[in-house]
């Protein structure tokens, strides 16, 4: 395996955090070799960049990170040595917008529905109790869940008829990708992009670097297929994940008990 320094990008729910909890403490040991090793930890994810926020306090976490499935780029001031083209100053962070704005996504997804007639419910029509029901998370959390910049999740009310609506989305110029709860509306943008370009930073500053990424859901599945050692964490969807990453990893445990033992043994061939 290659001795370049490595980098590793995750997605969280169901692959870091528990599917259920959101808890990490099953992955304690990885996330402690990572840390004693250098190795950046890239989080990667659906996740607004509010709700990143808290988790990468929980982990320690001073990297860069992926929100709203790779609509945007947060890296935090200074971490490069270099300036970073396209990037914005939004509080302690760089960030480099690849994403349509949520205004234009909502309104984009309004129309599709409307089109087909197929009912759907985004976040922005949920209140924080709803989304916290939906979702289980505690209110606060929910809060966090619904500042919204790059993406809306949304759920169809009648699932048999999704079809008609994801192609009312490509009408609309618009993407559509599926998570561990909800479907998403995007612009153009999508988690593999925002990884290529957050690789090309690091190595603009390190030259070679090995790349691994662990991921749990069909939405993972292109920025899995950019990274050199693609790890896909057990789900009831791995097998679709698998169709989609015939050469990725499979780990024997779900969620943090996979990525935990994945990442161990990655750690351990390179000794």
């Amino acid at each position: 395996m290659s001795r370049a320094p490595m980098l590793v990008v995750s997605d969280l729910d169901g692959t870091l955090l528990d599917h259920t909890t959101y808890a990490f403490d099953a992955a304690r040991a990885a996330l402690e070799r990572l840390r004693d090793a250098r190795v950046p930890l890239v989080l990667c994810t659906s996740k607004t960049r509010a709700e990143v926020e808290p988790i990468r306090a929980a982990l320690g976490n001073a990297h860069p990170f992926i929100i709203e499935n790779g609509g945007g780029v947060c890296v935090p001031v200074g971490y490069f040595p270099f300036e970073i083209d396209g990037a914005a100053r939004r509080g302690e962070y760089e960030v480099i917008p690849l994403g349509d704005p949520y205004a234009d996504l909502t309104r984009a997804l309004a129309r599709a529905s409307q089109a087909n007639g197929v009912a759907v419910r985004g976040f922005a029509d949920l209140t924080d109790d709803e989304v916290a029901a939906e979702t289980g998370l505690t209110l606060s959390e929910a809060r966090l869940a619904r500042q919204r910049e790059f993406d809306e999740p949304f759920v169809v009310l009648e699932p048999e008829r999704a079809p008609a609506l994801f192609a009312a989305i490509e009408r609309e110029g618009k993407r559509w990708t599926t998570g561990g709860r909800f479907h998403h509306i995007t612009g153009t943008n999508d988690k593999a992009a925002a990884v290529r370009l957050l690789v090309g930073l690091y190595r603009h500053q390190l030259g070679d670097v090995l790349t691994v990424g662990l991921g749990d859901a069909p939405n993972d599945a292109e920025f899995l297929r950019e990274v050199d050692v693609p790890i896909l964490i057990a789900s009831p969807r791995v097998d679709q994940l698998r169709a989609l990453v015939p050469g990725g990893r499979v780990t024997t445990l779900e969620g943090p008990a996979g990525w935990n033992a994945a990442v161990l043994a990655l750690l351990d061939e390179r000794r």
